[in-house]
């Protein structure tokens, strides 16, 4: 029997990126040390109070069916966090509750688009961009932030990208590249969907991990909220990744279309993972940073030990749990770099062109390992970079 061409197309019809992870994955269920830098998971569980909260929901009777678009609590609290972080008046009526943030894009990309409509994207991307905007039948169309700006999108190539799509799909602070954008880039982008009448998909799953300037999401500014779909998610504000909680915030309308979708889809949330999700809010933003902590210090360890050389060249990460590498001196594509590092220094991390083409010939290093392992793990990749590139470490 034949699978439908949207399944089997879902990513382009080649690999999905994560080889080397997958491979990684492999090395050290087969007992080798292999550094594993690879993926956006907390070296940290969930905190034990989260977990004791959503035990009590449980054992409460929170295991029923719950509210297809989110139980109104946590709807509420939501909203409150949005209005008290953007000053936006946000209430419980814009948003909708999902499993997890990637259950957030597809369902925006959804509300966004029908069968062969276009759907742009900033090349560098999180690795299932491409994939939900094919999953729902909209037509992915890249268009790339050039390493030479620091990975900011331009709004002109944007504007040049833009005559007929429905939506753009953003992603600040970013990921992989640490980019946060700009006011300025956000108000040029802002400018562009509104003359092009687009909707604005805002990823802003990493909000709370800033290291340098300020989050500016894109719903604040002039016009924008009733165009903006805002990704929300508490897997890396509150370590929550395997709890697979998240929302989206936007206009009545379209939230109120979406929970249909919740209906035909996902079904709802569990409820004693919503009751968790509601007190994990409840702990405030002095939690938020206790969270995020380790990744402001290990980015700022990473930079420091890349001083003195010029064979790496790190991206200056601005915010979220990863720091992307320049590989080109050494001659040699990020992907065959990776695969190289791994073979023989034992060191996992993402190509560069796992993230799109804009990155090609870097590497993704995730922020994700103790101190003392992190700092082992860049040296044998300093030192394998002089080598291939000819030069002393």
């Amino acid at each position: 029997m034949a699978l439908s061409k949207r399944i089997t197309g879902l990513t382009g019809g080649g690999s999905d990126g994560w080889d080397v992870y997958y491979r990684a994955k492999e090395m050290i269920e087969a007992g080798e040390d292999v550094a594993m830098l690879t993926i956006g998971e907390h070296d940290v569980g969930t905190d034990s109070s989260i977990l004791d909260a959503m035990d009590a929901a449980t054992r409460a009777g929170h295991v029923g069916y719950s509210m297809f678009n989110g139980n109104l609590n946590l709807r509420e609290a939501v909203a409150r966090r949005v209005t008290e972080r953007t000053g936006v008046k946000t209430t419980p009526d814009n948003v909708l509750v999902v499993p997890g943030g990637q259950a957030g894009l597809f369902a925006a990309h959804h509300a966004a688009c029908d069968e062969g409509d276009r759907a742009l994207y900033i090349d560098p991307f999180y690795a299932t961009y491409p994939g939900t905007i094919r999953a729902v039948g909209a037509r992915d169309v890249a268009v790339a932030a050039r390493p030479e700006r620091m990975f900011q999108p331009d709004p002109t190539d944007i504007a040049a990208a833009a005559e007929g799509a429905k939506s753009l799909l953003i992603n600040t602070p970013n990921n992989p590249t640490g980019a946060v954008y700009g006011r300025e880039t956000l108000e040029g982008i802002a400018e562009v969907c509104r003359e092009h009448d687009m909707w604005l998909i805002s990823d802003e799953v990493y909000d709370t991990q800033l290291w340098v300037g300020d989050h500016v999401s894109p719903r604040m500014l002039d016009g924008m909220a009733e165009r903006t779909l805002v990704i929300g998610s508490l897997s890396k504000s509150h370590a929550m990744t395997g709890s697979r909680i998240g929302w989206v915030v936007g206009p009545e309308e379209a939230i109120s279309h979406m929970g249909n979708l919740s209906t035909h889809t996902t079904y709802g949330v569990a409820g004693f993972v919503q009751e968790a999700a509601c007190y994990a809010l409840g702990k405030g933003a002095d939690f938020e940073e206790e969270v995020a902590a380790p990744f402001r210090r290990r980015r700022d360890l990473v930079l420091g030990l890349l001083e003195g050389q010029d064979v790496v060249r790190p991206i200056p990460a601005q915010g979220a749990m990863f720091v992307m590498l320049d590989v080109r001196a050494t001659g040699l594509s990020g992907e065959v770099f990776a695969e190289t590092l791994l073979d023989r220094r034992k060191v996992a991390v993402m190509p560069g062109e796992s993230f799109g083409q804009a990155a090609a010939g870097h590497v993704r290093v995730a922020l994700t390992v103790p101190d003392d392992r992190l700092s082992e793990a860049l040296a044998r990749l300093v030192e394998m970079a002089a080598e291939l590139a000819g030069v002393a470490a």
